[in-house]
């Protein structure tokens, strides 16, 4: 029977134990620095370049992306996956662990840089309380839509790193400031609009409250479900 920890704990093992989780833990101080760098030189007002465009833009999809294609797309591609999937059980359970390993550990990371930069920044302003813990929660839930969706689309194909990185250069970078519709189908955006409505300041046009709570658990389900479902099918071509 499978069970939701030893899935975890085995993943767990697998993303701490690469050299890239300590690549991913210096671009989550990249932020921080930063910050340290700007306040010594007297930039008071920095807030809106290192919440936004640096640690939302820039280092919170990044690191989603490694664990999340890391959590599943590694077992899948060198076929290790199958002993996983040998034990009787739910292929659901073994999705919900490991999203729940990619989710937790991006967080891990980009949730504390948030709130160190925040504590950095406000020594210099005196406001930034309110802000800081709004981007810190919605980082929190748009890193595990992040994560997860890079899991369910590692899961569909083996270039999955290059296509989620595509999607946040191409598609988040550039599209979603050129073309306003496209911005409904960003999780950068979405996650903006979270950290608006819990009271971050600062934040230019976001999306709708409503809109961004739902794009984000829309993420979440559907890439529980997808990933879940290409897990079944996966165990069908390999009794085939």
């Amino acid at each position: 029977m499978i069970r939701i920890a030893p899935v975890m704990a085995i993943t767990l093992r697998s993303l701490l134990d690469q050299r890239r989780f300590w690549l991913m833990v210096l671009l989550a101080a990249v932020p921080v620095l930063l910050t340290l760098i700007g306040t010594g030189l007297g930039d008071a007002d920095i807030s809106d370049e290192v919440f936004d465009a640096l640690m939302v833009q820039t280092v919170l999809p990044l690191i989603a992306l490694i664990f999340g294609t890391g959590a599943l797309g590694s077992e899948l591609e060198d076929g290790t996956i199958v002993y996983l999937l040998a034990k009787p059980g739910h292929r659901a359970r073994i999705v919900v662990g490991k999203g729940l390993v990619a989710a937790g550990v991006t967080a891990a990371l980009v949730v504390p840089a948030t709130v160190l930069t925040g504590v950095i920044l406000a020594s210099r302003q005196s406001d930034i309380a309110e802000t800081t813990i709004a981007y810190a929660v919605a980082v929190a839930v748009g890193g595990s839509a992040y994560a997860l969706g890079f899991m369910a689309l590692s899961s569909i194909t083996s270039r999955g790193l290059a296509i989620g990185l595509g999607y946040v250069l191409i598609w988040e970078g550039i599209l979603s400031g050129l073309l306003p519709g496209t911005q409904t189908f960003s999780v950068r955006q979405a996650t903006l609009g979270l950290a608006d409505m819990l009271g971050a300041k600062g934040i230019g046009d976001p999306l709708p409250a409503t809109t961004s709570v739902v794009v984000l658990a829309a993420i979440i389900a559907s890439s529980l479900f997808l990933a879940t479902w290409r897990m079944s099918r996966f165990q069908l071509r390999g009794s085939d």
